[in-house]
């Protein structure tokens, strides 16, 4: 999936660097649409970007990225402790502008627009029904995901995905108490606590 544009024209790539709650990710914020609304892809290592050329290209080129996650118009870059944001944002930011200018792949082959479950009971229906209308917004702002994993209707526990810039960020952990589940047991009475899967 690459940049669309008439004529063979070099396209017009605007790219805008965001700041997120986690100091070692940044958000890179697209003019065009990277994929469909919802879907997401995290890659944790290099290892993990046998479908994506464009994350694979940022392992390979750059020795500080740690993490790479992509959704619907952003990317967001995990760094290590070497090198520092002020330094190196200019040079990701050319980078990603050259890739796209170039109209080189995203992914090696096309997504899928949604993951579509029919099966939900109505209490797993209400539950993503928030996080999409509440929480999903407010995440992804901050350069991260955040999905649904399972809920024990016994203990009330919901368990959620944290990707992007949330995953690993030290805030992370205070947002899905004080917010997140706040939140759900003022709507959700039946939800009693909120744990990341990968917290």
């Amino acid at each position: 999936m690459a940049v669309i544009t008439d004529n063979n024209r070099t396209p017009h790539v605007h790219i805008y660097i965001e700041e997120n709650p986690n100091p070692n990710s940044m958000k890179f914020v697209m003019s065009f649409m990277l994929m469909a609304d919802g879907v997401v892809k995290d890659y944790a290592t290099a290892e993990d970007t046998t479908d994506s050329p464009l994350a694979a290209s940022l392992f390979k080129e750059f020795d500080f990225v740690e993490r790479v996650f992509l959704s619907k118009n952003f990317i967001t870059i995990t760094k290590n402790e070497s090198k520092e944001w002020v330094e190196i944002n200019p040079i990701l930011r050319n980078y990603l502008k050259e890739y796209f200018e170039a109209q080189k792949p995203v992914f090696s082959d096309n997504l899928p627009d949604s993951k579509v479950e029919l099966n939900d009971n109505p209490t797993i229906s209400r539950i993503k029904d928030i996080l999409d209308q509440y929480i999903r917004p407010a995440v992804e702002m901050d350069g991260g995901a955040i999905s649904f994993s399972r809920f024990d209707e016994e203990t009330g526990k919901l368990s959620v995905l944290l990707q992007g810039s949330c995953s690993g960020c030290p805030s992370s952990a205070i947002t899905l108490k004080s917010g997140i589940e706040n939140l759900f047991k003022r709507m959700m009475p039946e939800v009693k606590e909120v744990v990341a899967e990968n917290g």
